[in-house]
């Protein structure tokens, strides 16, 4: 069974079915000229393995009449490896990513370049309001957390017990300054996340944080 994974341009798509409908109104146009290079790098980059450790569940991709959409595939352990060649080749193209196992939508709009670990997906380039949002109420077991980093002694990060409580702290330049509370909200924890990942200390400092001893 392999992982399907689509590219689509940046901003024309907000919700899974504005994402299908995209989709369906790509289908038998000529496919673009940055779709066509994509491919052309992914199917390389393919190529240049040995046949074991190939990434593309199909190849070649792309060639066909998709317009500006680009539908690859690869086998489960290789999804995050692909996700990554995707992000590297197409955000700076200005395309999004889709998951349609997922039904996420992985937008670099109104993004922030950060490095973001999430337990139950991997690793992505940048962090968006609307993925903040999605992602802390879903995490579930059995790797139920969510750290966003900007180097590595700064980061925030959460964890769920699955209980309704999200342990949520913070790391502000080394161990001793490293502070964490509890909340049971998780819409709280997403605000907070994101208000550190934008740098907007207002609300979010006048939280009852309490030092972490290490």
């Amino acid at each position: 069974m392999s992982y399907d994974q689509v590219l689509l341009p940046s901003g024309v798509a907000s919700t899974p079915a504005e994402v299908d409908e995209y989709l369906t109104g790509q289908q038998g146009l000529p496919e673009s000229e940055a779709i066509a290079e994509i491919a052309a790098e992914l199917n390389q980059r393919n190529a240049e393995l040995p046949e074991v450790d190939a990434f593309l569940a199909e190849s070649p991709v792309g060639g066909g009449a998709t317009g500006e959409t680009l539908y690859v595939a690869s086998d489960y352990d290789a999804i995050g490896h692909l996700r990554g060649l995707l992000f590297e080749l197409a955000t700076p193209r200005g395309y999004a990513v889709y998951d349609p196992q997922l039904t996420w939508l992985i937008d670099p709009a109104d993004s922030v370049p950060v490095t973001v670990n999430h337990g139950g997906a991997g690793e992505f380039p940048y962090l968006t309001r609307k993925l903040v949002d999605m992602w802390v109420p879903e995490l579930a077991a059995p790797n139920p957390y969510l750290i966003v980093e900007r180097g590595p002694q700064s980061y925030i990060q959460t964890f769920t017990d699955g209980n309704g409580s999200w342990a949520l702290e913070y790391r502000d330049g080394g161990p001793d300054r490293h502070y964490g509370l509890l909340l049971q909200d998780p819409a709280q924890v997403a605000d907070a996340i994101w208000a550190w990942t934008t740098g907007d200390r207002g609300d979010f400092d006048t939280l009852p944080w309490q030092r972490i001893e290490f």
